[in-house]
Order: C-alpha cells, then structure tokens, then sequence
C-alpha cells in the first residue's frame, strides 16, 4: 500500500477531447489512476467528442475495458452533486456509486454544494443527513466510499467539514482532502487540517494554487475548479507526502491532480514523481 499519482480528467477540459482520448494521454504521460466526472443523460459536448464528462447511462463495463486497454486504473469518480439538495443529490449519487462499483472505481467524491438560497442551516443539516445516509446505506452494499471533500460554505473549515462527516455514522464515509480548496479558503491552516483528516482519507484532491491566485482569492472563496501545475504554486508537497505516508501503510491513497490543461498535467506528474 502507498501513495500512488492520478489526474482528474479536468485536465483535457480545455482541449475538447472525449473521455477515451483523455484515458489515454493520461496514460502516456504515465499515470497510474485517473478520475473520471460523471453525469447523467445525455449533453451535447460529451456526446459530440467534445468533452470528457461520462453519461452514466453508458455501460461502465465499457469505462472498465477502455481503462484496461491502457493500463489504467481508476481513483475515484468526481460526482460532486448539492448533498443540500437531495432532489438532485440522493440519486445522483446512488447511480454514481451502482457506476463505481462496476467501472472498478473504490471511491465516490462530493460535497455539499451551492445551498437553496431559502434554507436555513438547520434545514440544510437535515437534508444533508438525509441524502448521506441514503447515499451511504448503498455505498456499504456495494464496498464503495464516499469522500467528503471541503468546497462550500459549510465544508470550508476544518470544524465545518467534520460537522458534515459526522452526520451519518458509516464505514463508506471518508474524506477527500482537497489541498487547494483549504488553502484558498483561508480560515485554517492547510496542513493541520489534512493531519486532523489523515486518517480518514479516502482520495486527495491534489490540487496547487498560483500565487497570483492565493493572493486574489485567499479567504474570498470556498474552492477552485482547478489549479496551476503541482510544484508551481504555493503547497508544500513534500510536507503533503510526509503526512499522507503513515495513513498509506494499510491502503493506497491516490494524489488525484487537479490542473487545467495537459502540459500542467504532465509537469505535475514529473513534480510528484521525483518526491515519491
């Protein structure tokens, strides 16, 4: 068991390229994982090859064998759905996790999301606790976990993303660190918060921020889509590793880079390797 590399499949958001094409440069470049983000029904990009979004009305044996073509694997999927909305969040996610299980992806990861702008906070508890358990009583069928990942307005501290992880008492339930939405919400410090959550990670988000961004945005906002290339910003990844490496004896956790563009994703590859 280790830390291993990934990249969510944001990384060829940009170069409207299709799912399978994206598979398969992050397999040139020489990752071990990739992340998919799934949707359901059907859009025009993803359909027409411009995007890299999955339908989770396609067969996820078909995500399995194209991964196995590249010997690939799968991290996770990016299902991030309104955990505070569970109109949209409940079955979203119970898909998502069906998906996972027969893609061969061991992880689901989410957050709360924009909250209804009616609702109070109570309210808000209520509903997440609602959809988490739901969303958890068919993860523990299926042997997948779900990873709470702070991104909004509840998760954006370290006592807020406890709060939601503590709603529903499951073994599915753990956490998927995101290093560069902590560090640009602004209230913590980013790396105690990962040692406070070490030992219920799931996934990491591994994410840089730029320091012209830091420096527009830190404290401003919940989160980022993406960030810079891994080593060109502003986290500590040797310090990242260093806490992560105790958590990684009994299970691998995978750094799943969250960048842009693919040069990004290439020179975040060639940045995390050399530490690893």
């Amino acid at each position: 068991m280790a830390i291993k590399i990934g990249v969510n499949m944001e990384f060829v958001r940009h170069h409207d390229k299709p799912f399978a094409w994206g598979v398969a440069k992050a397999a040139e470049i020489g990752y071990e994982y990739i992340e998919p983000m799934v949707h359901i029904g059907r859009e025009l990009l993803s359909e027409a090859g411009y995007f890299h979004s999955v339908s989770m009305y396609d067969d996820p044996l078909w995500v399995r064998e194209l991964c196995d073509q590249h010997n690939i694997k799968l991290s996770g999927l990016s299902s991030h759905t309104p955990l505070c909305k569970p109109e949209i969040s409940v079955e979203y996610l119970k898909m998502a996790i069906r998906f996972a299980a027969d893609a061969g992806a061991p992880v689901v990861n989410t957050d709360e999301g924009p909250k209804p702008f009616w609702t109070t906070k109570e309210m808000d508890y209520a509903l997440m606790t609602y959809t988490l358990k739901e969303a958890s009583m068919v993860a523990e069928r299926h042997g997948i976990k779900i990873g709470v990942e702070p991104h909004q307005q509840y998760s954006k501290t370290p006592d807020g993303l406890d709060s939601i992880y503590y709603l529903v008492d499951s073994p599915a339930i753990g956490i998927n660190y995101d290093t560069g939405n902590s560090y640009l919400a602004g209230g913590s410090d980013p790396y105690e918060w990962l040692e406070r959550v070490a030992d219920r990670l799931v996934h990491l988000h591994a994410k840089d921020i730029s320091l012209q961004q830091g420096e527009a945005e830190r404290g401003k906002v919940t989160g980022t889509p993406v960030g810079c290339a891994c080593g060109e910003g502003v986290v500590d990844w040797q310090r990242v590793i260093d806490i992560v490496k105790p958590v990684a004896v009994d299970k691998d956790i995978v750094f799943s880079v969250e960048c842009g563009t693919v040069p990004e994703a290439i020179r975040s590859f060639e940045h995390l390797s050399k530490l690893l």
